[in-house]
């Protein structure tokens, strides 16, 4: 299937309003929510009414202009077994509050990411940051916008005068000693390494050239699927630990294994994630 441009530049416009109406309702219950209010999902994952409204919101606003497009959200996600490389036609995949524990903290980092695939290909994303009223977007082969201004990837050329972000582990533990080795060495050859809280915002602010490079594993593709275009779009590049693009058939999933960067320090940060590769793509 062939994705419409006009059909892309509704979808952008859908996602950004949608979005910015789930960060004004995320941003008007920050401070509210009880612990009674929180819902446990597992091992540090939490959730509340404010994730499900304002993915409510978002989904109300998918179903009403595309109505014969399949979504894909994290609230209420069943594992299917199905990669999402694999489901056909056009698929919305919505976090609808990335960074929930800086949020229930009162940690002012944290956003909406809603991302369009097409038979498996990211077409479409955009991210709002919920406090700086910051809105990233972009559309496969038109670049990507802060605000609707262009933006693109720092031009920073070594990894020695970048700021790497990352994730730190959460949920699995059992690479702990792995992530270790591997932070050690950006601590040691990168201008310094941060750890905000939210992924999608992380990948946003590579691409706008904030960041030079983001890694992290582990995580979800509702987390990953704006970024990974909004990366692309600006000039950068976007793989798993083994250098292999989303498009390639022996990829890694999307979100298990992540590096993101402005692509000129891409293979430097490669060279460091041997520790964190699985046997098999060691």
């Amino acid at each position: 299937m062939t994705s419409s441009p006009d059909l892309l530049e509704l979808a952008a416009a859908t996602a950004v309003k949608a979005a910015r109406d789930a960060a004004a309702f995320i941003q008007s219950q920050s401070g509210r929510v009880q612990e009674a209010d929180v819902r446990d999902k597992g091992v540090n994952d939490f959730a509340s009414y404010v994730d499900e409204g304002a993915q409510q919101i978002i989904l109300e606003a998918i179903e009403a202009a595309f109505p014969d497009h399949h979504i894909l959200a994290e609230e209420g996600f069943v594992e299917s077994g199905q990669s999402l490389y694999d489901i056909p036609g056009y698929l919305w995949i919505v976090d609808p509050l990335d960074g929930t524990t800086n949020f229930m903290h009162g940690i002012p980092q944290y956003g909406v990411s809603i991302g369009l695939q097409l038979d498996g290909q990211a077409v479409m994303g955009v991210i709002q940051d919920v406090n700086r009223k910051e809105t990233f977007h972009a559309i496969k082969g038109k670049g990507a916008f802060l605000n609707g201004e262009a933006c693109q990837v720092s031009s920073s050329a070594r990894l020695a005068d970048s700021v790497i972000t990352t994730g730190f582990p959460y949920k699995q533990f059992d690479f702990m000693d792995g992530y270790t080795e591997v932070i050690r060495s950006f601590w040691q050859d990168s201008r310094g390494v941060r750890r905000p809280g939210s992924a999608s915002l992380d990948l946003a602010w590579v691409a706008c050239g904030r960041f030079g490079g983001f890694f992290e594993q582990g995580i979800e593709a509702w987390d990953v699927a704006a970024g990974v275009l909004m990366v692309t779009e600006a000039g950068g590049r976007f793989s798993d630990f083994s250098g292999r693009p989303p498009s390639d058939p022996d990829a890694m999933p999307l979100g298990s294994e992540i590096v993101a960067s402005n692509g000129l320090i891409h293979d430097e940060m490669i060279a460091r994630m041997g520790p964190l590769r699985s046997p098999d793509n060691a």
